[in-house]
């Protein structure tokens, strides 16, 4: 992978689904981004511009990956994290209802 030091790009997110978030080159430049995930943001919301570096990890995605893809793609679609069960189907012991 290439050893690209800083990559700046803008994020979107969008009402239809959240946890969603669209990473392009610049901001308001969507030619590089396919329909289908076009549809998926059919009111893109500008979040933040940002400049990704290998010395600044992301919360939710590897930024070497990210910066990977804004360069052959010109685009990363950060999906939402995956919903973890409910704590009340956690089956407890016995001795811990009271």
């Amino acid at each position: 992978m290439s050893e690209q030091q800083e990559v700046a790009c803008a994020i979107y997110k969008t009402k239809k689904r959240d946890g969603l978030y669209l990473y392009v080159k610049e901001q308001d430049e969507f030619e590089d981004v396919p329909p289908e995930v076009m549809r998926q943001f059919p009111v893109p919301e500008h979040v933040f511009d940002l400049t990704l570096s290998a010395k600044r990890p992301l919360a939710r995605a590897d930024v070497f990956i990210v910066m990977e893809n804004l360069r052959t793609q010109g685009f990363h679609l950060q999906m939402p994290p995956k919903v973890e069960a409910p704590i009340d189907t956690i089956t407890l012991p016995d001795s811990l209802h009271g």
